[in-house]
């Protein structure tokens, strides 16, 4: 009868092994998890921005809608994403992917909804919104830099604008530090 061969000896096995931690797995198998993670995040938070740059909005409707089921499928996309960080092998690697896909989305769920806005009653913002200065937008609210070329003029593109701070300080804050608390979770999990 032959002896079964040794725990984790191929590739597959040592990253499907919920029992070995990453530290423990050979420097090249955290490499290939690493980069694998890496490009897999980029390619999803290329997909996201190519979407808002290439997709048609001429047929969407209601701003306000766009704003909302975006920031369902953004929450949504944490819950789901601090779940896999409890329960993967390697939550840090994860942990990093899941702020890579999140944040790209939030600044797309925005941009989004600027350039809707803009595009329904140009009043809206200082200046008429392509999609290229709806995103820019969108990220000056987010990293609190705003410029100030394009501004917020009407009530609505405040509130909407508002949100967007409140949420990046949020998606910042408290949001990682959830991620971060969903890693340790997992590691004292295994630690028992």
């Amino acid at each position: 009868m032959d002896e079964p061969g040794p725990r984790c000896s191929g590739f597959t096995e040592a990253v499907t092994d919920t029992d070995i931690s990453y530290q423990e797995l050979p420097a090249p198998v955290r490499r290939r998890l690493a980069v694998t993670s890496l490009l897999r995040s980029l390619l999803v938070s290329a997909v996201i921005v190519g979407g808002y740059f290439l997709l048609p909005m001429s047929n969407v409707g209601d701003s306000l809608a766009v704003l909302g089921i975006g920031l369902a499928a953004v929450v949504l996309l944490l819950a789901w994403q601090l779940r896999e960080i409890t329960r993967t092998p390697h939550p840090r690697i994860k942990a990093i992917g899941a702020m890579a896909t999140s944040v790209p989305l939030f600044l797309v769920v925005f941009a989004t909804s600027y350039y809707l806005m803009g595009r329904a009653q140009p009043e809206h913002f200082s200046e008429p919104l392509t999609r290229l200065d709806a995103a820019y937008f969108s990220m000056t609210i987010f990293a609190t830099v705003g410029f100030g070329d394009i501004t917020a003029e009407s009530q609505a593109a405040r509130a909407v604008t508002t949100v967007q701070m409140l949420g990046g300080l949020v998606l910042v804050g408290v949001v990682a530090r959830v991620v971060f608390g969903a890693i340790q979770v997992n590691l004292n999990r295994r630690e028992r």
